[in-house]
C-alpha cells in the first residue's frame, strides 16, 4: 500500500512540476506567514526564511515531498481545517527545526509514522478530528522532544500500548474518544510526569464504565490535573471511573460541558470522601434535581481548597431549596467563583458558612445594589479573611452603596466593580484601609472625584467617559485610562510613584518630553490608538526622544501610534512620519523666503536701474500711449500720412539753447548770403524750424508734443553735447525718434547728429544705447571751433535738409 501511495505521490507530483505552483506573499518583519483563508487548493510557495507559516483554511488536499523543501528554518506549520488526506511520507523531512505541527480538522485516514521521523525537534503536535484510525506501528517514538499531543476523533475506536509507545513525559495530552471501544489498559500509564490531561470519553462514561475507569486510572496522578470533557451523569454507573481517579488520590479535577443532577453529585461527594481534592471546577454544567445534599453530610473534603463555577445553568431553578446543606464543604474553600450562573442573591446565612473565604468570584451574575447587601450581610462582619472580590458584570449602580458594604471587610486587597451601571461618583466614600486594587472600568462615570481612596495602588478606569483626572494618589503604582475621552496626559505630580500608565484609545492629540517628565518613576507608557497630530514637534519627540533615546518604554508598540492628522499622513506610524522643512518650519520659511524674495528684487531692481530698463518701461508706455493719440488724430483728419508742417524738430538741451538761438536758427531760417557782392549767387532757401520753445502746444502733455512734432518734421536734428547727455526729455526726444524709425513713418535717413563737442561712441554712456547705435550707423556733423570752417558746416547741414526736401 505504501508503494502504491508513493509511486501516486510521484505521478501526481510531476504533474504538479508542469503547473504554477501560487505564491503567498503575506509574511510580515518577524518571518510570519499568515496565508490562511485564501482558497488555495496546493502547499503555495512562500520564502524560505519563514519561521511561521499558517495555511489553515483552505482547501488543500495533499502535501507533496517537494512541498516543503528547503523550508529547514520552519518553526511552526499549520495545517488546520483543510481537506487534507494524502500526505508523502517524506513531506516533512526537511523541517529540522519544526517546534509544532497542527493537523487537526482534516480528512487524513491514515496517520503515518514516518511523517514524524525527521521531526526531533517538534514539541507540539495537533492531529484532532481526522477520521483515522491509529497503525500498528509506534507513532511518536522519534518526537524525543514532544510536550503536548492531541489526538483522537469520532471515529478512533482503539487505543494500544504500541500507538503511544516511545512517549516518556508530556505537559499536556488531549484525547478525543467519545466513541472508543477498546482500551489496552496501561497505554497511557507510562507517560509520566504528565501535566494535564484532557479526556473526552462521552460514550465510554455511558456505556463502557470499565474503559473508561481503566483509562482514567492510568493518568490520574496528585500532581496530574485532569480534565473531563463532554459527559452525561446520568446514572450511579456513570460515576464508577471516579473511583480509580480517588484511588490515585488525585488533587485537580475539572469537568467541562457536564449534565449532572443534585443526585450525581452527592454520589460524587461520597465517590470522592477522603480524598485530597484542592480544585474542582465545573465550567458549562446543566444541574437537575432539586438541591437535596443531606447524604453528603457526613463525607471528608477538608482538603478543598478551590471551587470553581462557570456557565451553570439550573433546571427547575424555583425548586431547588438552598445550598446551606452544603455548610460542611463551604467551610473549607479559601476560593470560590460563581461565574455566569444566574445568581441574583447569595443569602447572608451562606456567607455566614464561608468561613475561610479569601477570594470571591461573583462576576457575570444578577446581583443588584439591594441584594448585594444581601450577601454581605449588610456590612455586619463576614466574610472576615475575604482579600479579593469580584462582582463585575452584574446590576449594581450605586458606587456609594458599593462602598459602604465593602467597609467592613478589614482584610480586603482587591476589588473589582467594573462592567456595572455607575453614572455618577459621590464627592467621598467610606473603604476599607487594606485596599489597594480598584477596577471601575466599562461604567459611565464622567468625572473623578475624591470619592476613590487615596491607598490605592492600581487603579483602573478604563473604557468610561473621562476628559480629565485631578486627584493626588500618592501611593498609585499602575493607572489604567484606555478607552475615555482625554486630551492629553494627566499631571504626573499627582502620582508621584506611577510606574504605568496606559491611556489607549482616547482622544490625545500629542504629547511632550516636559509631560513625561512630570512623572518622575514611569517605566511603561501605553498611549496607542489615539488621535495624534503629527506636527514637527510631536514627531521629532517621537522619533528622536522615544524611538532613539528611549526616554519611555512603550510596551504597547510603536506601530500603534499612528497619524490621525493632517489628512496625507493619516494612518501612518509616528515612527515612520518624514516632515519637511516647510511642514516643520513653515513661519521660519516663509520669512527665510520673503527674506530672499525681497533681497532678490531689490538687486533685480538695482540691476534694472542700472541698465535703466525703468526708463526704457516708462518710455515705452510713454510712447504707446502718445502713438495712440497720434493714430487717433490722423483718423480724425482722415490722413494716411502725417502733415508735414517743419524742415527740422530741433532736440537739444536747455543749456545749449544760446547756441540753438544765437548760431542754429538765424542761419537756418534767416539765410544771409555770404557773397553779397555776387550776382549770380543763388540766395539762400528759409527753413522752418520746430523749436519746444515756441512750437510746443501749451496745456497739451510734453509726450504728445514730442511725438507730434516729431510726425510733423520731415528730419530731427539732434544737438549733441555732455548737457544733452544729462536731459531725460532729451532722451525722450531720442528714443521717440528711433521708435518712428522703425514705425514706418519717418525715413531712415530723417535723423541728423550735430556734436557740438567733440564726442565718440565710447564716450556716450551705456544707457543711451539709441544714440550709440545711430552713431554706428549714421553720419554726423561735427561744430566746428575754427570759424573758417562754420560756412562749410552750415552748407553740409542746408544740403542734408535739401535732401529730404527734395526727396519730398
Amino acid at each position: 500500500h505504501e508503494d502504491l501511495t508513493n509511486e501516486y505521490f510521484g505521478s501526481l507530483h510531476s504533474w504538479m512540476c508542469n503547473c504554477d505552483r501560487p505564491s503567498c506573499h503575506r509574511c510580515d518583519l518577524t518571518f510570519s506567514c499568515n496565508c490562511s483563508h485564501a482558497q488555495f487548493i496546493v502547499v503555495p510557495m512562500v520564502t524560505d526564511d519563514a519561521l511561521t507559516l499558517d495555511l489553515s483554511f483552505n482547501n488543500i488536499v495533499m502535501v507533496t515531498d517537494d512541498d516543503l523543501k528547503g523550508h529547514a528554518r520552519l518553526r511552526v506549520l499549520s495545517l488546520h481545517a483543510n481537506r487534507l488526506s494524502e500526505i508523502h511520507s517524506s513531506a516533512f523531512a526537511s523541517l529540522w527545526s519544526l517546534e509544532e505541527l497542527d493537523l487537526s480538522d482534516n480528512e487524513i485516514k491514515i496517520i503515518n509514522h514516518k511523517w514524524f521521523r525527521k521531526l526531533g525537534a517538534l514539541q507540539r503536535l495537533n492531529l484532532l478530528h481526522n477520521p483515522y484510525s491509529l497503525g500498528p506501528h509506534p507513532l511518536f517514538k522519534s518526537l524525543v522532544q514532544l510536550r503536548r499531543l492531541s489526538f483522537g476523533s469520532d471515529a478512533l475506536e482503539e487505543i494500544g500500548r504500541a500507538h503511544v509507545s516511545g512517549i516518556d513525559q508530556l505537559e499536556e495530552l488531549r484525547v478525543h474518544g467519545d466513541n472508543l471501544r477498546r482500551y489496552e489498559p496501561g497505554a497511557l500509564a507510562d507517560i509520566w510526569p504528565l501535566g494535564h490531561v484532557y479526556l473526552s470519553l462521552h460514550g465510554p462514561f455511558l456505556n463502557n464504565q470499565s474503559l473508561a475507569s481503566a483509562m482514567l486510572g492510568d493518568v490520574s496522578y496528585p500532581e496530574t490535573w485532569v480534565i473531563l470533557e463532554n459527559l452525561h451523569l446520568a446514572t450511579s454507573q456513570s460515576l464508577q471511573p471516579f473511583r480509580e481517579a480517588a484511588k490515585k488520590r488525585i488533587r485537580y479535577l475539572s469537568l467541562h460541558n457536564v449534565s449532572i443532577s443534585d443526585q450525581r453529585v452527592v454520589e460524587f461527594l461520597v465517590v470522592t470522601d477522603g480524598v485530597p481534592l484542592t480544585f474542582l471546577k465545573f465550567d458549562g454544567v446543566t444541574l437537575k434535581g432539586e438541591g437535596r445534599w443531606e447524604k453528603a453530610y457526613q463525607t471528608d473534603h477538608k482538603a478543598l481548597d478551590e471551587v470553581y463555577l462557570r456557565n451553570v445553568i439550573v433546571l427547575d431553578v424555583y425548586k431547588f431549596v438552598s445550598f446551606l446543606q452544603l455548610g460542611f464543604l463551604l467551610q473549607y474553600p479559601r476560593k470560590v467563583s460563581v461565574i455566569n450562573a444566574g445568581v441574583f442573591v447569595m443569602p447572608c446565612a451562606t456567607s455566614y458558612l464561608l468561613v475561610n473565604l479569601q477570594y470571591l468570584d461573583l462576576s457575570d451574575n444578577l446581583l443588584t445594589d439591594l441584594t448585594l447587601q444581601e450577601t454581605l450581610c449588610n456590612g455586619r462582619g463576614t466574610l472576615k479573611d475575604l482579600r479579593v472580590l469580584n462582582i463585575s458584570g452584574n446590576a449594581l449602580k450605586s458606587l456609594s452603596t458599593v462602598s459602604q458594604l465593602v467597609t467592613k471587610l478589614s482584610k480586603l486587597t482587591h476589588l473589582d466593580i467594573s462592567r456595572n451601571g455607575y453614572s455618577w461618583m459621590p464627592q467621598s466614600c467610606p473603604w476599607p484601609p487594606t485596599l489597594r486594587y480598584l477596577n471601575i472600568s466599562q461604567a459611565k462615570l464622567n468625572t473623578v472625584t475624591p470619592c476613590l481612596p487615596v491607598t490605592l495602588q492600581v487603579l483602573d478606569l478604563s473604557n468610561n467617559n473621562l476628559n480629565s483626572f485631578l486627584l493626588v494618589l500618592p501611593a498609585l503604582t499602575e493607572l489604567y485610562l484606555s478607552g475615555n475621552k482625554f486630551l492629553m496626559l494627566p499631571l504626573g505630580w499627582m502620582f508621584p510613584n506611577l510606574q504605568i500608565l496606559n491611556i489607549q484609545s482616547n482622544t490625545l492629540t500629542m504629547f511632550s518630553l516636559s509631560d513625561l517628565a512630570s512623572y518622575s518613576r514611569l517605566k511603561d507608557l501605553q498611549a496607542g490608538q489615539n488621535k495624534f497630530d503629527c506636527n514637527c514637534d510631536f514627531v521629532n519627540f517621537f522619533q528622536s526622544d522615544i524611538q532613539r533615546r528611549k526616554v519611555m518604554h512603550l510596551s504597547d508598540g510603536e506601530d500603534t501610534y499612528l497619524c490621525d492628522s493632517p489628512l496625507y499622513l493619516q494612518g501612518r506610524a509616528v515612527g515612520r512620519v518624514w516632515l519637511s522643512i516647510v511642514d516643520c518650519h513653515r513661519v521660519l520659511f516663509v520669512s527665510v523666503s520673503c527674506g530672499l524674495a525681497l533681497i532678490v528684487g531689490v538687486m533685480v531692481c538695482i540691476l534694472l536701474w542700472r541698465l535703466h530698463a525703468f526708463w526704457y518701461l516708462k518710455m515705452m508706455w510713454a510712447w504707446l500711449k502718445a502713438k495712440r493719440g497720434s493714430q487717433r488724430r490722423r483718423r480724425i483728419r482722415h490722413e494716411t500720412e502725417p502733415l508735414l508742417s517743419f524742415d527740422a524738430f530741433i532736440s537739444y538741451s536747455e543749456r545749449d539753447a544760446s547756441w540753438v538761438e544765437n548760431f542754429l536758427v538765424p542761419e537756418l531760417e534767416e539765410p544771409r548770403n555770404t557773397n553779397e557782392g555776387d550776382m549770380d549767387s543763388t540766395p539762400l532757401q528759409s527753413l522752418s524750424l520746430c523749436l519746444h520753445k515756441r512750437d510746443f502746444l501749451p496745456g497739451q502733455w510734453i509726450v504728445d508734443n514730442i511725438i507730434s512734432a516729431i510726425e510733423r518734421s520731415r528730419r530731427t536734428v539732434f544737438i549733441l553735447s555732455e548737457n544733452f547727455l544729462q536731459s531725460d526729455w532729451c532722451r525722450y526726444e531720442l528714443d521717440f525718434s528711433h521708435f518712428q524709425l522703425f514705425d514706418g513713418h519717418t525715413d531712415r535717413d530723417a535723423v541728423i547728429l550735430i556734436l557740438l563737442e567733440p564726442l565718440s561712441r565710447d564716450d556716450i554712456p551705456k544707457r543711451f544705447c539709441k544714440l550709440r547705435k545711430l552713431m554706428g550707423s549714421t553720419t554726423y556733423l561735427e561744430w566746428p571751433q575754427d570759424d573758417d570752417r562754420r560756412a562749410e558746416f552750415w552748407n553740409n547741414l542746408r544740403k542734408a535738409l535739401r535732401t529730404v526736401e527734395d526727396e519730398t
